[in-house]
């Protein structure tokens, strides 16, 4: 999708046409920030769909907007949730196959399936029967699914009130050949082992590493900036999506600098690095609202995650005055910046040098607000899952039996 609005950008600063190479970059971000995804997650009651649900929306259970859960089958019509970060992205809870009186083919013209870009298949056993169908008859339409052997904190847990000495890689190594023994009729069916309430610790992350790789650049884009932090890798990602809206921003800006009204100019730039900034403050997870909600399911209180944070722009309502601010107390940081050359976009932001625009200033101010904005999701995260040396054990556990099973 991009591949063509750079080219075409690229011609128009060649030709010196600023209002066209203006125009096509904000038709690329506009384009960009609309895509839609639709993920269906499904599988036996009980198995703790709903749980993963709230997980992915960074939602703990059992509080607002949260989608219900319990001991039996709570859902038994498919329900949509749309994403707190991103209201395109829209997760459904479908009732499990085993709930209703359908066979699998009536299912999945009952459930819509045409209309889901990927699905998780959920468990808290082995997969069986039910599971094997949908997931044949999802085959069928050419789109891809996931198996996700929830709850398994809780195997682990039990484990070792039996037997303290148990080692956590035994256990999962166990849990993943138990919930695949059933003639699934698929060739070593691929088993992602989750806990919905700690997604950082365990196997998500492998899960998103899989999706990474499988889903369309567009939607991997918006799916990753939606997602909780559930790693420094993660986070790592987020930036450099963020850094490539960075080159997109600082060319609809330079269409201001060829207007000759007094004032506009700047008023463009605060405008764009504006957005920029909230827009990285919710994707990085440090909204005052989702910090609340990473408090809430990491168990670190509000006032330790805060203390971890240094920019101005974290964790609070974020202004023209409050950038104006920003930008003014760190103008010397910006000014010193040198424009990396590993961004594929280079040649761009030097034509705005050579023509004597000031895009470079642009570029310079939102990468330094999306690195300082980085480094404080990075330091939150590792306070929120690093709140314990049991904690981090189980993080390094986990790693390590991944690798042996994998490997």
């Amino acid at each position: 999708m991009a591949d063509q609005y750079e080219e075409g950008i690229k011609t128009a600063l060649q030709n010196r046409d600023l209002a066209k190479a203006a125009e096509m970059a904000q038709k690329y971000l506009d384009k960009s920030k609309n895509v839609p995804l639709n993920i269906g997650i499904t599988g036996e009651s009980g198995s703790g769909k709903s749980t993963l649900v709230n997980a992915l929306r960074g939602i703990r259970n059992r509080t607002e907007g949260a989608a219900k859960t319990g001991v039996n089958e709570t859902t038994t019509e498919r329900t949509e949730y749309i994403h707190p970060k991103n209201d395109n992205i829209r997760i459904w809870d479908l009732p499990g196959i085993g709930t209703v009186n359908f066979t699998a083919d009536k299912y999945i013209k009952k459930m819509e399936f045409e209309k889901y870009d990927f699905f998780i298949i959920v468990s808290n056993d082995r997969f069986r029967e039910n599971d094997a169908k949908l997931a044949k008859e999802i085959q069928k339409m050419n789109k891809k699914f996931y198996f996700v052997r929830s709850k398994i904190d809780q195997n682990i847990t039990s484990e070792k009130i039996e037997d303290p000495n148990t080692k956590e890689e035994d256990v999962l190594k166990e849990v993943k050949n138990y919930c695949t023994e059933g003639k699934l009729g698929f060739k070593s069916p691929k088993v992602f082992l989750v806990s919905g309430f700690r997604l950082p610790l365990y196997e998500f992350n492998d899960l998103w590493k899989t999706l990474d790789v499988e889903l369309p650049k567009h939607q991997r884009d918006v799916l990753l900036l939606a997602l909780p932090n559930i790693s420094l890798d993660v986070i790592e990602q987020k930036k450099q999506a963020l850094a490539s809206r960075v080159t997109w921003l600082t060319v609809a800006s330079v269409a201001g600098a060829a207007v000759p009204v007094p004032g506009l100019t700047c008023a463009v730039y605060i405008k764009i690095i504006l957005g920029f900034a909230i827009y990285c403050v919710n994707s990085l997870g440090l909204t005052r609202n989702l910090l609340q909600k990473l408090s809430d399911v990491s168990g670190v209180s509000l006032e330790d995650l805060k203390a971890e944070i240094k920019s101005p722009l974290a964790g609070a309502e974020i202004t023209k005055d409050l950038i104006i601010k920003c930008l003014v107390s760190s103008a010397p940081v910006i000014t010193e910046m040198a424009i990396e050359e590993g961004v594929r976009f280079v040649p761009i932001i030097g034509t705005f040098v050579a023509m004597g625009l000031s895009g470079d200033t642009t570029y310079k101010a939102l990468n330094y607000i999306l690195n300082s904005l980085t480094e404080d999701a990075q330091q939150v995260f590792k306070r929120s899952v690093g709140l314990s040396t049991s904690v981090r054990k189980t993080c390094t556990l986990s790693h390590r039996s991944l690798r042996s099973m994998t490997t």
